[in-house]
This record gives C-alpha cells, sequence and structure tokens, in this order.
C-alpha cells in the first residue's frame, strides 16, 4: 500500500492505493493520522477511490482517529469510497459515524458550504415521520 497526501483547498487529502493489510500498512495509515493530529491540522479527507481492499484493523485506525480529529475541533472524512468499502461501511452502520462521500470534490465543498452528509441523510430517513 501506497499513502499520496496533498493539500487542496486548504484540506489534507490522504490517499491510500492498492490493499491496506493488517500490520505495516495499517500502522503507516495510523502514524500519518497521528502526525497530522500533531500538526493540528483539523480538515481531512481519507480518499479511498484507488483503494482495492480494508480490513477491519484499519477501520479501527479510521474509527480511532475520527474521534480524536473530533476532541480537538477537527474533521475526518471518507471520499470517493469503492464498492467493496462502501459495503463495509454501509453493512456496518459506519455511515452513521463518518461524514462519506461519492468524489472528493464533494468532500472539499462540504468543508465550505456545510453539504448534508450521508449521514445526516440517513439520520434524518430513519427519524422521520413516514405519515407526514
Amino acid at each position: 500500500m501506497r499513502i499520496n497526501s496533498y493539500i487542496k483547498k486548504g484540506v489534507v487529502v490522504l490517499e491510500p492505493s492498492g490493499k491496506v493489510l493488517p500490520g505495516p500498512d495499517v500502522e503507516s495509515l495510523d502514524e500519518k493520522l497521528f502526525a497530522l493530529l500533531g500538526k493540528e491540522k483539523k480538515k481531512v479527507i481519507i480518499n479511498l477511490g484507488k483503494t482495492d481492499w480494508i480490513g477491519s484493523p484499519a477501520i479501527s485506525v479510521l474509527l480511532y482517529h475520527h474521534s480524536r480529529f473530533r476532541e480537538k475541533g477537527g474533521e475526518l472524512k471518507l471520499a470517493n469510497l469503492t464498492q467493496h468499502i462502501r459495503e463495509i461501511i454501509v453493512i456496518t452502520k459506519l455511515t452513521l459515524v463518518f461524514d462519506v462521500y461519492d468524489s472528493l470534490n464533494e468532500a472539499l465543498e462540504s468543508f465550505v458550504e456545510n453539504l448534508p452528509t450521508q449521514k445526516e441523510t440517513a439520520l434524518k430517513i430513519l427519524t422521520s415521520d413516514p405519515s407526514s
């Protein structure tokens, strides 16, 4: 696995490519996210469009850092999920935890425009009264 990182529109974008396997791959992702927290970066997007596979250890790391970014007043968002990763996130109901966007551009714009996330849309559907 390789992780490309850059800043776009003031937002740090991490792009893992290939398979995020347990062990060194997960450790590398964990280290990059810890480094961003240490540099007090508040806006981070994980662009998963080139990620072929992700397992539960990597998801655990994302959940952990999602909480840490929130604690520090920041946000960690997911974008451009492959079909495999989207299925995992939906089945495990992590769309209720993560802000998930169909594209990197949507995720970038969400920092500016406060666009509704899939999480907010799902919550709205779940809590709406079908009789109204």
